[in-house]
């Protein structure tokens, strides 16, 4: 076996177990049963079990955040233009939610690794903000240009409610179907955007948070 196939059994591994029962109950020696690897091997391909969680994450969305900055990168570029709230919040969500629907027994299951570990909190957090932050920074960046009246914080506030109504959505599309007895597919990729899109526009165009509940005189 190469490294590289090693290498991929484990993250493969890791992605099984951990959307099954969440990254804190899922332990390295679980992982390389799972793969039929030996811890040595996390260690030589990726140090710690925190790093393989980032590495886990970087295999599946690095080419969508990669997207989205070079998408952002070109409506930037054009002319030296601000571009408006909702081509910002398009240019946020489309290189994931166009993935809705897939067949892709790999992105399904990291999906539903995705759903499980929002609701978890420890160490798991860190590595996933490191694969995030420069995400989150430029577009963070972008929309306070788009609603310079809105502060810092609450910018990080609806940005954080945009990435959990994303991750939601995206953790269990056939949930929306169920629930509503078909009448709402989030399953396909362009009614889910242009519903979620029109949902966010509305929530960061709203008044500054800290206007809303300043004290009556």
């Amino acid at each position: 076996m190469t490294q590289t196939a090693t290498k991929n059994r484990i993250l493969d591994a890791a992605e099984t177990l951990i959307a099954r029962d969440g990254y804190a109950a899922t332990s390295l020696r679980a992982i390389t049963m799972e793969a039929e690897a030996n811890v040595a091997a996390i260690h030589y391909h990726f140090g710690s079990k925190q790093a393989l969680l980032e590495a886990l994450f970087d295999r599946r969305v690095g080419s969508v955040n990669d997207e989205r900055l070079r998408r952002l990168d070109e409506a930037e570029q054009e002319g030296d233009r601000v571009p408006p709230l909702e081509e910002v919040l398009r240019i946020f969500l489309e290189p994931a939610l166009c993935r809705l629907g897939s067949e892709d027994p790999g992105w399904t299951r990291f999906t539903q690794l995705m759903g499980r570990i929002q609701s978890e909190s420890g160490e798991h957090v860190q590595a996933i903000h490191h694969v995030f932050s420069r995400i989150r920074e430029r577009f963070v960046a972008a929309l306070h240009r788009s609603l310079p009246d809105l502060s810092a914080a609450d910018i990080a506030w609806r940005m954080h409610f945009l990435i959990g109504s994303m991750c939601f959505l995206m953790s269990d599309p056939c949930r929306l179907s169920v629930m509503t007895e078909g009448r709402c597919d989030a399953s396909d990729p362009e009614q889910a955007l242009t519903q979620l899109v029109a949902f966010m526009r509305g929530g960061f165009a709203s008044p500054a948070a800290s206007l809303e509940t300043e004290p009556h005189s």
